[in-house]
This record gives C-alpha cells, structure tokens and sequence, in this order.
C-alpha cells in the first residue's frame, strides 16, 4: 500500500469512528430516556439494552465455529446495522418486536467494529491508532453535547440513529477496500479458526473480562451515585464530558508509550489505576475535586487499556478479527452485562459501597493479568 493510499484510509477510518461512535453515543445515552418516555418499564429498558451486549457475547462462539470473519459477513454487518435502525421506527411500539430488533442491530454492530480494528491496526501503526480512534471519542461527546440542547421528541433520537448508521454502512463500506488478511493463505480455513483458544490465555480474558464488570458501577450509577453524594446534574455533565476530554488527550499522545514500553505493562498499569479511580470515588464520595481526579483516571483505564489491549490481541493470536470479536465479546459483552446487573444489586443493598466493591473487582482483574504474565513468561506457548 502506498503512502498516499495509507492517508486517505487514515482518513476514512477516522471518519468512519466518528459515526460510529457518535451512533453508539445516541444508542446509549438517549435511547433509554426514549423508552421510558414511550411507556417502557425499567425492567424492559434493562431487557431491551441486555441484547446488544449478549450477540456481542455470542457472536465470536458462532464463527469459531463457521471459520474466520469474511469480508461478506462485515458488509452483511453493515447493511443490518443500518435496517436494524430502521426497525426501530416500526417496532416502537412493541416489546417483543423492539427487542428482536435489538438482537439484531448488537450481532451487527457485534461484528462490524472488530473487523474495523483489524484492518486499522493492517494499515497503520499502534502508535498512530490512538489518533485516529480518537475521533470516535470526539463523535461520542460532540453528539452528547448536540442532542442534549436540542432532543425534544422521543422519536428525533431515532432519526439521528437512523442517520448515523447510513454514515457508519458507507464509511465502513469504503474501509472494506483495504481489507488485505483474507487473502493471506490459511486465514478463512475452518481448522484455523479452531484452533483458536480461550483457555491458552485464560487469565488475560479473565482480567479484560472482570475489569469491564468493574466499569459497571461507573456506566450505569455515576450520575446517580454524584448527585446523591450533593454534585449538581450540571456539573455531573462535566465530570462526563472532563473524562472523555481526558481520554482523546491520552488518545492523541499516547504513541510513544505504545511505541517503547510493552504492550502488557502497559495493560498492568492501566489496570492499577482503575483500582485506584474506584477507591478515590469511594473514600471522597462528596469531593468534587477527588470525582475531577478519579475522572482524570478515564485517560488510563480506558484509552490506554483499549488500545494497548486490542494491540496486544493483535499480537498475541493469527486469527485476528476472530480475536478482536472475541475481545469485544467477553469485555463490552459479557462484561457489562454481568458488570451492570451486579450494580444494581449492590447499589439497593448500600449505596455508598458500590465503588469499594468495583474497586475489589478491578483488584482481582490486576491480579489475573498479573498471572497471565508469569504464565507466559516461563510457559511462553505457541500461538
């Protein structure tokens, strides 16, 4: 590949970023709030957004079996991500309907984000990957900001789902020119794809595993648990935004610690900070500069480890969009299914431990990557 035809893929995936996460932007934040004002229960809001997370779970078990991710199965992706947003116009109104319509759309976005990873990390360096994924990060916030002035009917969010998945199907439609790993010899044999094994590394998918169920507490209860401990719903907006501020900043400069340091020291010490994010939040529950520091942590616990961990996935296995499905999967899968659902019970049992509890998670996950290291460094298996 030529170097002018790496700019302009460079280009493209950070567009097609943008879209994307901006999509998951309206998915997460406004589509819940919609619901609810449409005459959704909080139960069926619960079940509704269990879906997505469970295909992401589901899916990497399914082509472990049928073979390597093919490039018509991303496109395939792309085009039910974009009818399954469409769906949701026509299945509103129905429980059973809007939820078979969220299968849908999670197997779809379930697929097409790994396979973009993996030809981001074909076409251009880890040091430069933070840059470019730092633009979903920017359409992430930059939608949070836009549809928090000006939604005002439940059904403008799904418009703008609407919108945002037409851009995510061209963006990735384009990317898929750049594809290069499917014509490598042996990476669509069945045989290869099974020989792909959880349990060669399980304390890495363990640690990945019970670090996402630690962000539980943080994704589902932080403004919940901030404005019960006296910080305004203004200034918990902040907190949000200061985070994802701090995340494209670490995005950004992040090239030269990928660049010169180890792939799993990083994650290590990604990892022990998330630790000591959910310890400040639970000693200083009313400390608004303590909640600006645990916030300032995002930057580590989350770009850092993202990037250094699908890097190291990347290296760590030959079938490598299988791997990255898989990573999705178990993190923002099962993850933060189980993650989410063991929130809620602490926070009705006490408040105010929630955050020790996520802390003890995020302990426990330090500790099964630290075994993954010694594992490795005196067993060193094969891929």
């Amino acid at each position: 590949m030529t170097l002018s035809d790496r700019k302009r893929a460079g280009w493209l995936l950070g567009l097609f970023y943008l879209a994307y996460f901006a999509l998951l932007g309206v998915y997460v934040i406004f589509l819940p709030k919609m619901l609810v004002q449409s005459g959704y229960s909080a139960s069926q809001v619960g079940m509704i957004f269990a879906a997505s997370p469970l295909m992401r779970f589901l899916l990497p078990f399914l082509f472990r079996r049928l073979g390597s991710v093919e490039r018509l199965h991303y496109l395939g992706a792309l085009i039910l991500a974009f009818l399954s947003a469409l769906l949701f116009f026509a299945t509103l109104h129905s429980f059973t309907a809007f939820f078979l319509a969220n299968l849908l759309y999670g197997a779809a976005m379930g697929i097409v984000l790994p396979y973009v990873d993996t030809i981001a990390l074909q076409i251009i360096s880890k040091e430069r990957y933070g840059r470019v994924r730092l633009w979903g990060s920017i359409g992430f916030m930059a939608i949070a900001l836009w549809l928090g002035r000006v939604l005002e009917t439940p059904l403008q969010s799904l418009v703008y789902l609407a919108v945002l998945a037409l851009a995510t199907l061209l963006t990735g439609w384009l990317l898929a020119r750049y594809d290069r790993s499917e014509h490598k010899a042996g990476t669509s044999h069945p045989g290869n794809a099974a020989s792909f094994s959880l349990r060669r590394y399980w304390a890495f998918w363990l640690s990945a595993f019970l670090l996402q169920v630690s962000f539980g507490g943080f994704y589902n209860f932080f403004t919940i648990y901030e404005t019960a401990h006296g910080i305004s719903l203004e200034m918990t907006s902040w907190l949000w935004s200061f985070g994802v501020l701090c995340e494209i900043a670490m995005l950004f400069w992040q090239g030269p610690l990928l660049k010169n340091r180890e792939l799993l020291s990083l994650i290590e010490f990604a990892v022990a900070t998330t630790v000591l994010r959910w310890m400040i939040l639970w000693l200083w529950p009313d400390s608004l500069a303590a909640a600006f520091a645990a916030q300032s942590l995002h930057a580590f616990n989350f770009a850092l480890y993202y990037t250094a961990a699908i890097a190291y996935v990347f290296e760590l296995y030959t079938q490598k969009k299988l791997a990255q499905q898989f990573f999705l999967g178990m993190t923002f899968g099962l993850g933060g299914s189980i993650g989410a659902v063991l929130a809620g019970w602490i926070y009705e049992w006490d408040p105010d431990q929630l955050f020790l509890f996520e802390a003890l998670v995020a302990l426990a996950a330090w500790g099964a990557i630290r075994i993954h290291r010694r594992r490795k460094e005196h067993n060193a298996p094969a891929r």
